[in-house]
C-alpha cells in the first residue's frame, strides 16, 4: 500500500471513511461516496513562477475573491496551451482516454472527461474499495511511461516528468454542481477556441454519452452533506479548488 492510502487508515478512521489528506503538497479528499472533478496537467503546463505571481498580485483581495480569481487564471492560462501540449497529438490523446476507459466500471464510474492539450479532467466516483489516489497514481505510471517512450521516440527528447505530480479534485456536492461540472468539461475545448461544438472534440465524453443532451436519462447519486465529512486533525479545510503548481 502506498504512503498516501495508509494515512486514510489511521486510528479512529473507519474503513471507507471519508477523509481529507495530504502528502505535504495540497490536500485531497477521498471518499467512495461521492463523485470528484480531477484535474490532473502536464509537468511543464503551469510554471510556479506564473502561479507565485499571482499569488502576490492577489495578496490583499478578500479570501473569497481570492480563490475565484486564482482558479479563472489557472483555467485561463491552461486552455491558452502553455507548455509542450503533447495530449494535442491524436496518437497520446488516445492512448491516455482508452487508459482511462481501461477501467471505467471496476475501479471507478467515469461520469465524463475530456483530454486537453496540457491537462485532463475527469469525473468520476471511486468503486470497489479502490481510492481516488490509487486510481490516478497507477493511471499517472502508465500514461507517463507510454507518453515518455512516445517522445524519446517521436522528438528525441530525453526523459524526463510527464505528469505534475500532484493534481486538484473537488467533490460534488449536489445536482446543480455535477451538471455545472458536466458542462465545464465538454464545454473546455469550445472555449479554449478548439472546437466550434462539444461532440465534435474526439477525446471528450461529449461526442460518447453527453449527459447534457439526454437530461431525463441521466441517473443521480444521492449527494452526502459535506457538514458530516471527517477532517484529519492536522488538516482543516473547507471544499476549495486546489491550485497545483509544476515544480
Amino acid at each position: 500500500m502506498r504512503e498516501h492510502d495508509r494515512r486514510l487508515n489511521r486510528p479512529g478512521n473507519q474503513p471507507g471513511e471519508p477523509i481529507w489528506w495530504d502528502r505535504g503538497y495540497h490536500p485531497h479528499f477521498e471518499s467512495q461516496h461521492h463523485i470528484q472533478h480531477i484535474c490532473v496537467h502536464l509537468a511543464d503546463s503551469l510554471p510556479r513562477h506564473v502561479v507565485d505571481s499571482w499569488a502576490e498580485e492577489l495578496r490583499s483581495a478578500p479570501p473569497s475573491m481570492r480563490d475565484v480569481e486564482k482558479q479563472r487564471r489557472v483555467n485561463a492560462y491552461l486552455d491558452a496551451g502553455h507548455g509542450d501540449c503533447m495530449l494535442r497529438e491524436p496518437e497520446v490523446a488516445s492512448m491516455v482516454q482508452e487508459s482511462l476507459l481501461h477501467f471505467a466500471g471496476t475501479r471507478y464510474v467515469l461520469h465524463g472527461w475530456c483530454i486537453m492539450p496540457n491537462h485532463v479532467h475527469i469525473l468520476l466516483q471511486p468503486a470497489h474499495g479502490i481510492t481516488m489516489s490509487t486510481s490516478m497514481a497507477s493511471w499517472k505510471k502508465y500514461t507517463g511511461r507510454r507518453i515518455s517512450a512516445w517522445r524519446q521516440k517521436e522528438r528525441g527528447l530525453p526523459p524526463g516528468p510527464v505528469w505534475h505530480r500532484e493534481y486538484f479534485d473537488r467533490f460534488i456536492r449536489d445536482e446543480a454542481h455535477y451538471r455545472n461540472v458536466v458542462a465545464y468539461i465538454h464545454d473546455n475545448p469550445v472555449n479554449a477556441g478548439l472546437v466550434d461544438r462539444p461532440e465534435k472534440w474526439m477525446w471528450s465524453s461529449a461526442g460518447v454519452a453527453s449527459v447534457l443532451e439526454d437530461p431525463e436519462g441521466l441517473t443521480l447519486p444521492a449527494f452526502p452533506d459535506r457538514t458530516g465529512v471527517r477532517r484529519t486533525p492536522e488538516l482543516e479545510v473547507m471544499n476549495n479548488t486546489v491550485i497545483v503548481l509544476a515544480e
